[in-house]
């Protein structure tokens, strides 16, 4: 199995740093699509939308946006990033993403998490005090859809029991795969592990090694579990940008990425201020940022394989409202100079896990 390579991108709505003017946010839309569309051209494995249910984003439905992305693709797998599953209901999320996968013919993912940005629990009813009950109760339920037609399940709190229920479309793929995203929580990462389902880390801000930890106690709880830590997968989704040189890089990323921080982060209101010198550290060769020339990249995205043994990178590209010109750049230079490179320097062996089938 190769190591996959792909995007992410949340369809933030941010005002131009020089001019103040947001983007219209139909027209982004469409520059969300021909983001897919490029990195398909381009030979990339992955990408994923992210969720977020405020005016300053328009992915609120990534479903639908990636519906949009099947049709104007081919071979790129299609996944959220998140999906937020605490807050949504299983039977639909799995009847969303079933028919996605029937649509792309067999090329969509779930990444499932609890969500950084929590605006939907209050949006659509749910009491943030039970944010991890609410994950976990509705995960298992995702994941007896996944096994089980017709279906019987009583064993929540948050929604009626099902009875010899019919929940369709079934997916294409044997197994539809679904992830866990995981952020800097401990707990999250045990109770992934101990289900033997694929982890996708979110790096934000901090060193490389910054969440070694997270995915040490993944594996011990996987192992403990009676599974085989080898045979899990791990991704990373992790900020950045390739540059024609190091130094056009981070000038091209720098206004923008402090722009997406200060407007689009998930404490809104509460400001956010990052120097040049905080950006060239986390961007510097022990900074999680994936920021720099070719070289650069394939160096820091092989000392995060070295930390962690990841098989999957998805790059979060342009946040911040970056110009499209910029990021479709970026994302050639990922698919031709870099990502070659580490397929082939970052082979990792075939392995079967939750979820997934393995389609190469």
């Amino acid at each position: 199995m190769s190591f996959e390579i792909g995007l992410i991108t949340f369809g933030e709505l941010t005002a131009d740093p020089a001019t103040g003017q947001l983007p219209e946010p139909h027209q982004h839309l469409r520059r969300v699509i021909e983001l897919a569309e490029v990195a398909d051209q381009a030979g990339l494995d992955v990408i994923g939308v992210g969720e977020h249910h405020r005016s300053d984003f328009v992915a609120t439905a990534p479903p639908m946006v990636l519906a949009a992305m099947a049709e104007r693709t081919r071979r790129i797998r299609l996944t959220s990033a998140v999906t937020v599953l605490s807050s949504d209901d299983p039977v639909r999320v799995w009847e969303q993403f079933a028919t996605l996968d029937l649509l792309s013919s067999g090329r969509a993912e779930i990444v499932a998490g609890r969500g950084s940005y929590t605006e939907s629990f209050p949006l659509f009813g749910y009491d943030l005090a039970d944010y991890a009950d609410l994950f976990r109760e509705k995960l298992d339920l995702l994941l007896r859809i996944r096994e089980t037609n017709p279906l019987t399940w009583s064993d929540g709190r948050f929604r009626p029991p099902l009875r010899e229920a019919d929940i369709a479309p079934r997916s294409l793929q044997r197994e539809l795969p679904i992830w866990v995203g995981v952020g800097g929580t401990p707990t999250s990462a045990v109770e992934t592990g101990a289900r033997g389902l694929p982890v996708m880390l979110g790096v934000l801000l901090g060193t490389v090694g910054s969440h070694s930890r997270i995915v040490d106690l993944y594996r011990l709880a996987a192992e403990r579990a009676g599974r085989d830590p080898a045979t899990l997968r791990v991704g990373l989704g992790v900020q950045g940008h390739v540059g024609r040189t190091s130094a056009e890089a981070r000038r091209t990323m720098y206004p923008h990425f402090t722009a997406g921080f200060r407007d689009n982060n998930h404490k809104r209101g509460e400001g956010f201020v990052l120097s040049p010198e905080k950006f060239d550290a986390f961007t510097g060769p022990q900074g999680a940022l994936v920021v720099g020339s070719a070289q650069e990249v394939i160096d820091k995205v092989a000392a995060y394989h070295e930390v962690y043994g990841i098989s999957r990178l998805l790059l979060h590209v342009g946040f911040g409202g970056m110009p499209q010109a910029r990021i479709l750049e970026s994302v050639e230079r990922l698919a031709t100079e870099v990502a070659p490179v580490l397929r082939r320097e970052l082979a990792v062996p075939t392995v079967t896990y939750a979820g997934a089938t393995d389609r190469r």
